[in-house]
């Protein structure tokens, strides 16, 4: 008579092959928390739900985990992250689903801006840049590797094509001691 043994939640590891030895289980700092290697019952029992519930997670489109060939679903350690969370706002929090979903794509939107912010901030070097001014009150960054002359006779040209004249021009550059006097 063999009982069933169903996979040990774990705070640090996943399980899954399923097996009581521990053969095949993976700290959870080395596997891919994108990559979709879970079936529906694994990534039900990990989230301690229903594999329904999940079904009907994917057609809210509260955790749409990728599909096979077959058209399987398989989840991510994060898509099982993400089930945990809309449990825990549904459940712990009393917010409807509809809520739910909100608060997922708003956080989602944040992730992404925040991403792109990074980005942004390691394209800048701070007290490298030079910048241009017209009297129109156009601003423009002086392109890196462009000598600071080319670089303002462009600002100037677009100026002129922007407004139609250009009475001065205004070049700041910040001094090696960090002050603009």
């Amino acid at each position: 008579m063999g009982a069933t043994m169903m996979p040990q939640q774990e705070t640090h590891h996943l399980s899954i092959g399923g097996d009581a030895g521990g053969v095949g289980r993976a700290p959870a700092s080395d596997v891919d928390q994108d990559a979709p290697v879970l079936v529906i019952s694994q990534a039900a029992a990990l989230a301690g739900m229903h594999p329904q519930t999940l079904r009907q997670y994917d057609r809210l489109g509260l955790v749409v985990p990728r599909r096979t060939a077959g058209r399987g679903r398989r989840y991510s350690l994060r898509d099982v992250a993400k089930l945990l969370e809309v449990q825990r706002l549904s459940h712990d929090e009393g917010i409807n689903l509809a809520g739910v979903q909100r608060i997922l794509a708003l956080e989602s939107q944040v992730e992404r801006l925040e991403r792109r912010i990074e980005a942004l901030s390691a394209r800048v070097e701070p007290g490298g840049r030079v910048f241009a001014a017209a009297a129109s009150g156009d601003v423009v960054v002086v392109p890196r590797g462009r000598s600071v002359r080319r670089g303002v006779e462009e600002a100037l040209r677009e100026t002129l094509v922007e407004h139609g004249e250009a009475r001065a021009l205004v070049i700041w550059r910040p001094r090696a001691d960090g002050t603009d006097n």
